[in-house]
């Protein structure tokens, strides 16, 4: 059968889609939508994963640079936050991730046999719905990549800076810019209001500095 049907009027040809031409093309348009929507899902996550290294290791940095001034004790506090945030990212992205694998598997089983009892069930469905499961390892590196990624921003900002003040003003202003620049790609991505999301990240990340500071500053002056 042809795809479209031809017609002549005075001479001049014309090709009118077919019921079947409009099904593909809204199956390809369809396929698209879900294929950037499952894009910006993965870019999402990537965003969090990159502010969670961020903030959680320049809080543990300007913890430890509230009672030690030595850039060494900054830089390798700096430096085991980044491996245990990493490694603790990966490991539980993979715990959730093989668990939703396992569901999916056995869901997939469920089908598979209905299908084969009434006889609806073809190779290429079965195919198309294994290249669809999750990967475990793919999620577990992507997260911690990403964890690790924002964590090496306040590390590069305290490594060649002796000086604690110039140091300590040197990490906030580099997280401070890349807590503003996650916080628009999370806005974009999440189609939210620009503004509100930008000073939403930034005021908590700064808070989570400043707490971080205060109560590790507190403990370390009254002698425990």
């Amino acid at each position: 059968m042809a795809s479209n049907v031809q017609t002549s009027l005075n001479g001049a040809k014309f090709t009118i889609p077919t019921t079947h031409d409009l099904e593909q093309s809204t199956l390809e348009i369809e396929t698209k939508e879900f294929d950037y929507s499952k894009r910006s899902q993965w870019l999402r996550a990537a965003v969090l994963g990159a502010n969670d290294g961020l903030v959680s290791t320049a809080s543990l940095m300007m913890g430890v640079g509230a009672v030690k001034q030595d850039i060494k004790a900054m830089i390798l506090t700096g430096f085991a936050g980044l491996v245990a945030g990493a490694c603790s990212m990966a490991i539980g992205e993979f715990v959730s991730v093989y668990s939703q694998l396992d569901i999916e598997v056995a869901q997939m089983k469920r089908e598979k046999q209905k299908g084969e009892l009434g006889g609806e069930r073809s190779e290429e469905e079965d195919d198309a719905e294994k290249e669809s499961l999750p990967n475990p390892l793919q999620a577990a590196a992507a997260s911690a990549l990403a964890f690790s990624v924002g964590a090496m921003v306040p590390l590069l900002a305290a490594s060649f800076i002796k000086e604690y003040k110039v140091r300590v003003g040197a990490v906030v202003g580099a997280v401070s810019l890349a807590l503003v620049v996650f916080g628009w790609l999370g806005a974009l991505l999440g189609k939210a209001p620009l503004l509100r999301s930008v000073l939403r990240v930034l005021i908590g990340g700064l808070l989570a500095m400043a707490i971080t500071f205060g109560l590790t500053k507190l403990i370390g002056s009254s002698g425990l």
